[in-house]
């Protein structure tokens, strides 16, 4: 039969549905497909037909011919009159949205689009959305722009994590744990000299030569994966239609079923004088070309405390300035702890006070600026820095993009996206993900989890799986260490209430913290319990170096509804940090002291 003929076929019919071959028409999956269209259109008492190609002679060919002529390789392969809608998601998106029973009945025209997903934002989570979508044979593009910071910082694809966030993050933090290693080596034999010197460049260009192999490693795996990657602004025009707006200005449109909003977010400026002019963000410090010197680091969110630890840890004169407590949200008795290591390891803390202007002394890189900051007590305080960086919170990137002109739904506190447990906005084919979502946690593998999960939902019907957000483990990349899991200990007795609630806690002392001669009874484990659930652990809290390797094996059983017997009965490694864990005993309750001496 050739091309024409089995067009002229199609035409003929309400609908069919055909199967690759023998072999795909056993696939459990793909069966489950087609009959819940057949069901479909059975409940509507529409009337179609099945050819099914697997059982006709030269089926194999046709099904090549269908490829070419619809671009789609997944069954069932669905037309109404003669028009190709799809497969069965298409069918029953189309259901959804109430416009199958036009088609039907008074032949309205099946939409077409020039892609199946479109995906605004290059982040961690869009490059999750957009490959995942791309490898269940859908047709997607994903654009990304990177609007520069006040002073002009940029970058590629990647998203904040790899560019600005995580992963710099990270490598710098490691820069300064290298230096506190150097000097305690000389208690090992090392001998090493007593003044070693970091050189801030060196460090900056091998990060940046990384990140940039990620950034190229992206735009790789989209074109093989045959995702359409845009570098330009895009707008939503209509809940169909996105236009892209270039660097060079130039304009185009393009048509999706489907738009999955993954923006992210970017750091929040003081609105004092002097702030856009004279200060950096974190989206410009991991590519600063020179050493930032004397640095005053403004916020107490875990940006601010991460970025100071590294800083004092390579040599510089650091200031932290908090307008009120430690790592809002997170456990404050570990907060404190934070803050009290990284006082007595270089860092200086001006507690209860805000920036009110800052003035430029001298240009320069660095340059040299005035910062006049108030105390809550009405106290002026005027000191000189090379280098502001505020790391005051971030705002979701929700602006500018059209949400308004199809009117997606946002929290007017905080401007981020209302979604549901599948990530859907109020607007019936728009998603969003990441930390634009609100009540989102804001974290990478979060948004990579999301995206993943949101394309095998859109492009699968058979697959509903959503992603678990309770017990989402993360870590703080302090000077000290911190990971945790579920709640604090503030949240926990707010929730269930203070007699109900049992915290198991200890002091401990790294092996390798011994022999230098390192601070004791710093180091910290506690566990949050439920009594009311058979002491169910459902808050895990350390402090101590490797704190993110620990934490993340720990979250597997927080997931698993570990209790406090659990851990009891897990026999420890020896000797290493995380096995304190499974020897803990004392409980705040009964006053006895945390604090341990020896193995």
């Amino acid at each position: 039969m050739s091309r024409f003929k089995l067009t002229e076929l199609l035409k003929c019919v309400y609908s069919e549905f055909t199967l690759k071959s023998k072999i795909c028409s056993n696939n459990k999956i793909a069966a489950k497909c087609c009959q819940k269209a057949k069901d479909l259109f059975k409940s509507l008492s529409a009337k179609y037909e099945s050819v099914e190609l697997d059982l006709i002679e030269k089926g194999t060919l046709y099904q090549s011919t269908l490829r070419e002529l619809t671009g789609q390789s997944t069954v069932p392969n669905i037309f109404i009159h003669g028009k190709h809608l799809g497969g069965c998601d298409d069918l029953l998106r189309a259901h959804s949205e109430n416009t199958l029973g036009d088609m039907i009945h008074n032949m309205a025209a099946v939409p077409k689009y020039d892609f199946d997903l479109v995906v605004i934002g290059g982040g961690s989570g869009g490059l999750a959305a957009a490959k995942e979508a791309a490898n269940m044979g859908k047709k997607v593009t994903l654009f990304d722009y990177v609007e520069p910071s006040p002073i002009g910082t940029a970058w590629g694809l990647g998203g904040t994590c790899v560019n600005v966030g995580c992963i710099p993050k990270k490598l710098m933090h490691r820069a300064s744990i290298l230096g506190e290693e150097l000097h305690e080596a000389k208690s090992f034999g090392w001998e090493v000299p007593d003044k070693v010197h970091h050189n801030w460049s060196t460090m900056r260009n091998a990060i940046q030569d990384h990140i940039g192999s990620l950034n190229w490693g992206y735009r790789v795996q989209l074109r093989d994966k045959k995702v359409n990657y845009v570098n330009a602004r895009a707008q939503i025009i209509d809940k169909n239609t996105i236009k892209a707006i270039k660097k060079n200005k130039t304009e185009s449109t393009l048509t999706a079923a489907n738009i999955i909003i993954a923006t992210g977010e970017r750091p929040r400026y003081l609105d004092i004088p002097g702030a856009k002019e004279y200060c950096i963000t974190s989206d410009d410090l991991f590519s600063l070309p020179y050493c930032p010197g004397k640095t005053l680091c403004v916020g107490a969110s875990y940006v601010s405390l991460e970025c100071a630890g590294f800083l004092a840890g390579i040599g510089l004169d650091t200031t932290v300035m908090v307008r009120s407590i430690l790592l809002r949200g997170f456990d404050q008795q570990c907060s404190e702890m934070i803050g009290k290591y990284m006082s007595n390891h270089g860092v200086k803390f001006i507690r209860g006070a805000v920036p009110k202007k800052i003035e430029q002394i001298e240009k320069g890189q660095p340059g040299r600026y005035k910062v006049t900051a108030v105390k809550d007590d009405g106290t002026e305080i005027v000191e000189e820095y090379n280098t502001i960086l505020l790391a005051i919170g971030r705002d979701p990137c929700t602006t500018g993009i059209g949400l308004e002109n199809v009117g997606v739904n946002l929290n007017p506190n905080n401007g981020r996206v209302l979604v549901d447990s599948a990530e859907k906005t109020n607007v019936s084919n728009v998603y969003a993900i990441g930390d634009i979502g609100d009540g989102r946690p804001q974290l990478t593998p979060v948004a990579i989890q999301a995206g993943k999960l949101l394309s095998r939902r859109l492009f699968n019907s058979n697959f509903t799986t959503k992603v678990d957000y309770m017990n989402v483990a993360t870590t703080v990349f302090t000077p000290l260490e911190y990971g945790c899991i579920g709640y604090s200990e503030e949240a926990a007795i707010e929730k269930f209430g203070e007699d109900n609630i049992e915290v198991y806690h200890s002091f401990f002392m790294p092996l390798e913290w011994t022999v230098p001669h390192k601070e004791e009874n710093t180091c910290y484990a506690k566990l949050v319990c439920n009594k009311k659930d058979n002491e169910r652990v459902i808050g895990f809290h350390v402090l101590g170096p490797n704190a993110g390797e620990i934490t993340q094996g720990y979250a597997v059983a927080l997931k698993k509804g570990a209790t406090k017997e659990d851990f009891d009965s897990t026999i420890g490694i020896h000797p290493t940090s995380s096995e304190t864990f499974t020897t803990l005993h004392v409980t705040k309750r009964s006053g006895e002291s945390a604090e341990v001496t020896g193995c």
